[in-house]
């Protein structure tokens, strides 16, 4: 079983490690989805590394700050939202395997926010 401090922290961990691959392999990541630039992903990656961080503090607070969490919670829809968005409308020509992988990564986050959830409720109940 799950618990919200476990989710928290897989989470962060999971973030951070994608947030670091953006950052270091811009370059390829923009090959594989067919952009020219690698500044989203930069960003996009730098983005995931701070809230990395967030997360891992959140996760390891004691008690945890149940209004943080839910920040994280909005955070991590918004960022299924979003990618929604950009598979339905594709403002950008993205490649096959990008869009593959932008789906991929909305199940993973649409998971851990479920699952934040979820632990929250616990926790507050």
């Amino acid at each position: 079983m799950f618990t919200l401090r476990n989710v928290l922290l897989i989470n962060a961990v999971s973030s951070g490690a994608t947030g670091l691959l953006l950052v270091l392999f811009s370059d390829f990541f923009a090959g594989l989805f067919g952009i020219e630039s690698v500044s989203p992903f930069l960003e996009t990656g730098i983005f995931l590394l701070a809230f990395a961080g967030f997360v891992f503090f959140e996760g390891r607070r004691n008690p945890m700050n149940t209004s943080r969490i839910r920040l994280i919670i909005v955070l991590d829809t918004l960022w299924v939202v979003a990618s929604i968005l950009l598979l339905l409308l594709q403002p950008v020509a993205i490649t096959l395997i990008g869009n593959a992988f932008i789906a991929a990564v909305a199940l993973w986050v649409a998971a851990m926010a479920i699952l934040q959830f979820r632990g929250l409720k616990q926790v507050t109940a």
